[in-house]
């Protein structure tokens, strides 16, 4: 795998003995705003809309809407989750069909591609889950510039490339939750590691800067030992999770999946190395590629939201902003069956807090 500036200074701070103290900032410049320690909601400063605006779109208020939905990647569980979550919302809503179609790995050039082609074939419409934030913005701005509403969902872009993105959870409620279950069952003074996409996958980047400030802040004798990239690719993160499993041997009581598919693979890689109680796994995934694991009691806590929401909030907010319902200024809207949904951090709707499925309420769950 490549190494970054970021291997490079957790590799300094190791030497220091307490990894949490390197700051990542997920390769971009927002600061990190770690909720209180106690369970507090902690305070937002309220902020302006910071979105991108369209230009030339025809006026389709109430009229029949075509969207193109291009995630990182077709084929895994989280994807088809949020797309049956669109196809729900365009089933109710009644004039909007939506298309999901997008590369077969998380490869941002590819994905790049599958946009440029939509937005040649012609659409009212573009919904997507970025790769990578900056090297996805220039075709998101091709199709404002061609009158084509931008809305993100997941992984967002920078703001100036789309008009609003669907946040699951925000970002340092989602850290709170991963570091205060991952210190409850390893403990305050042991060590972990991380198994993520790629270092420049926007939303994972940006938990992990939020989780070094939350631990920081509140869990400090914790220790980073290092984070892995495996590219959304299962094999590949068996393989990473294995990898921190052999290298740290003892030191290691703790793994955390930042992607639905490093969390499962971590678990496996845990499982069929006999490490099951010793080795503590914490992450991202949905319910139903960690109820064996969850079953056996090899994993004790899955953090996530519900991913087929997310896709059907994404429809509604495109809804609302063709209609003239979501302008600039905006602090709520309406998306159906989940009520109002919060306008935050200036072009940001909120779907809500992170929730923790664990042995007491995941068979509860089908997605």
């Amino acid at each position: 795998m490549k190494y970054s500036l970021m291997a490079l200074a957790l590799g300094a701070t190791l030497l220091s003995g307490n990894a949490f103290a390197a700051k990542w900032d997920g390769g971009d410049d927002l600061p990190t705003n770690p909720l209180p320690c106690d369970g507090g909601a902690g305070t937002m400063a309220a902020k302006a809309y910071d979105g991108a605006a369209v230009t030339g779109s025809v006026d389709k208020s109430g009229k029949p809407i075509t969207l193109v939905d291009v995630p990182k990647l077709i084929g895994i569980g989280y994807f088809n989750a949020t797309t049956k979550g669109m196809q729900d919302a365009a089933k109710e809503l009644g004039n909007v069909k939506v298309t999901t179609d997008g590369p077969t790995e998380a490869k941002i050039d590819e994905q790049v591609k599958f946009i440029d082609n939509y937005i040649t074939r012609g659409v009212d419409g573009v919904l997507f889950a970025a790769n990578d934030p900056v090297a996805i913005a220039p075709v998101l701005k091709k199709a404002l510039s061609k009158g084509v509403h931008v809305i993100g969902y997941d992984a967002n872009s920078t703001p100036d490339a789309r008009e609003w993105f669907v946040n699951q959870a925000q970002f340092n409620g989602i850290a709170k939750a991963m570091v205060d279950n991952l210190a409850k069952e390893i403990g305050e003074d042991k060590s972990f590691g991380i198994v993520t996409s790629t270092f420049t996958t926007p939303n994972q980047a940006r938990w992990i800067a939020e989780m070094s400030a939350y631990a920081a802040k509140c869990h400090p004798k914790l220790k980073w030992l290092e984070t892995v990239e495996a590219q959304e690719d299962n094999i590949l993160s068996f393989n990473q999770a294995s990898t921190l499993l052999n290298k740290y041997g003892d030191q290691l009581s703790g793994l955390m999946g930042m992607t639905s598919v490093a969390t499962p693979a971590s678990a496996e890689a845990v499982t069929r190395s006999n490490l099951c109680g010793k080795v503590a796994v914490v992450g991202l995934a949905t319910p139903n590629a960690m109820k064996p694991y969850v079953a056996s009691g090899c994993v004790k806590s899955v953090v996530l939201w519900n991913p087929v929401d997310l896709g059907y909030a994404a429809v509604y907010v495109t809804r609302a902003v063709v209609d003239g319902k979501l302008k600039a200024g905006a602090t709520s809207v309406e998306a159906g069956k989940l009520g109002k949904l919060s306008v935050v951090n200036g072009s940001e709707i909120l779907l809500g807090s992170p929730f923790v499925y664990d042995k007491s309420n995941i068979n509860n769950f089908d997605f």
